[in-house]
């Protein structure tokens, strides 16, 4: 960057300052970490030869923790596509307005948890439902490492509470599919035969009026993946080429997804074999009645809290932490056995 020549190609220099921007996220927090034991270190002098000194060592030391913690699970965060923005596909499984109304409340979660550490949240399509909740919804979650940190949420969710929607008073379990996508870049090439793709139109409604109602500008996206089906979906544009777009680079980031997650022996258990969003399938369990509990269902995630409407207001870093650190574990088990 300090080469005299390094404006003469924007778009090259663009992408350099962008992979300083994501190594940034990375080494100034060690930096202030360096600089916090540094200070600490100073104060265990002072404290050994002044008392007094103790109590605000006591109190820097608490600070340069949450530093550390903060800095250890941003550092595992190593896959090739962990820096990416995210995609976030939520959907309704068994459940009927409740799952609708679950749905919704996932989609809170995880705009406040996205807003709590400063990324940007764009919601590029949402199908509400007639009675409560909605239908489905697509957003976008922009910033460094936002994939990296919402992986941990792919798969099926349930809830437990008592009903709001019925008379009886019981409880109801309700489920809520999440998908998560980075959102790559054109330094990743995914090559897809446009022969292989099954294309579906359909008037995409929503915010664009009359147009988007009346035309079939939505444009859905399915492929066969070696066996397993992938779909890539838009309906926020008004056209149907920027639509086919969208969905085509949806489309890609998923294949690449798969490949990533394949290569570290982490497939998300996203549906059960009869490809339900049902029981049997949930990575997270959230319990309302007749006690408060979230549970990571995952094996080897051993993680459970009584805090559930802490958890549902954004509160999600134990568990992306517990789910960074399985991943972590479970990638150096399988370089130690290579090896």
């Amino acid at each position: 960057m300090s080469e005299g020549n390094f404006w003469d190609n924007p778009d090259a220099a663009q992408k350099t300052i962008q992979k300083v921007k994501v190594l940034n996220v990375l080494l100034k927090p060690y930096e202030d970490l360096a600089k916090s034991a540094d200070d600490l270190n100073a104060m265990m002098e002072l404290a050994a030869e002044d008392a007094s000194f103790a109590t605000e060592m006591e109190g820097e030391l608490a600070k340069a923790m949450k530093k550390y913690e903060a800095f250890e699970l941003q550092a595992m965060m190593s896959g090739k596509q962990d820096a990416c923005s995210a995609i976030v596909t939520i959907k309704p499984g068994a459940g009927g307005t409740e799952a609708c109304d679950w749905a919704d409340m996932l989609y809170r979660m995880y705009v406040r948890w996205a807003q709590k550490h400063g990324f940007g949240v764009e919601e590029m399509d949402k199908e509400p439902n007639l009675e409560a909740g909605i239908q489905s919804v697509q957003f976008r979650v922009a910033g460094e490492y936002a994939y990296g940190y919402l992986q941990s949420e792919i798969g099926v969710h349930r809830l437990v509470r008592i009903s709001p929607f019925g008379d009886g008073g019981t409880r109801q379990t309700s489920f809520a599919a999440v998908d998560v996508t980075p959102e790559l870049d054109d330094t990743i090439e995914i090559e897809i035969p446009e022969k292989q793709l099954e294309m579906q139109t359909f008037c995409s409604g929503g915010p664009g009026g009359q147009h988007q109602n009346k035309t079939q500008s939505g444009v859905r996206l399915i492929y066969n993946y070696k066996g397993q089906e992938v779909r890539g979906e838009s309906r926020t544009e008004r056209s149907q080429p920027k639509n086919y777009a969208n969905a085509l680079a949806l489309l890609k980031a998923r294949v690449y997804q798969i490949e990533e997650q394949k290569r570290l022996g982490d497939l998300a258990n996203r549906y059960d074999a009869k490809g339900e969003i049902a029981f049997g399938s949930q990575i997270r369990s959230y319990v309302m009645q007749p006690y408060t509990l979230v549970r990571d269902e995952r094996e080897g995630i051993e993680l459970k809290t009584p805090a559930i409407q802490a958890t549902l207001d954004g509160d999600l870093e134990e568990f992306m932490y517990a789910y960074l650190r399985h991943r972590t574990a479970k990638a150096h088990k399988a370089s130690a056995k290579a090896s």
